[in-house]
């Protein structure tokens, strides 16, 4: 009865409540799926970054094989310079120091940045496509409720493909 009577009220008198209306939920859609897209976007690059000490470990192992006096070359800033071997491999180790470091500050964001992804799931009651509707439910009960019509009961949840 709450709700007839709100709806044929003044829009004042729905304002009046305390809350200020929440975002729409294609809003609510659109900034989810930024957030999935940055934390898909932290995870390349720690992968490539991953890539890029596994290449430099094989490099450096390679390199401690050979005389230290052998010269070798190495690409700088797109130039490619000579060098000896006793000259690249101190850099090679730092650089893969620091990348390694890299990786470590990209995992923590993307951990971060889960988190958030999570709380915002939980305050707008998300719910993936191909998720379960209940604790108590499988996919399969919930594949046959939404084929017999009978769906979700609850209308407050977003539903994001």
């Amino acid at each position: 009865m709450a709700a007839n009577s709100s709806s044929t009220g003044s829009k004042s008198s729905s304002g009046a409540a305390g809350k200020p209306p929440g975002p729409s939920a294609e809003q609510v859609v659109a900034t989810f799926q930024r957030m999935r897209q940055e934390q898909r976007s932290l995870a390349s690059k720690a992968a490539d970054m991953e890539m890029d000490v596994t290449e430099h470990s094989l490099v450096i192992d390679t390199l401690k094989e050979v005389d230290p006096s052998r010269k070798c070359f190495r690409l700088v800033g797109g130039v490619l310079v000579e060098r000896t071997v006793k000259e690249v491999l101190p850099a090679l180790e730092n650089n893969k120091e620091q990348i390694s470091k890299l990786i470590e500050a990209v995992n923590t964001q993307m951990q971060t940045k889960g988190r958030e992804l999570t709380e915002y799931r939980e305050r707008y009651n998300i719910r993936l496509v191909g998720e379960g509707e209940g604790e108590g439910q499988s996919q399969a009960a919930a594949a046959a409720n939404d084929s017999e019509g009978g769906g979700s009961k609850s209308g407050a949840g977003v539903l994001v493909s």
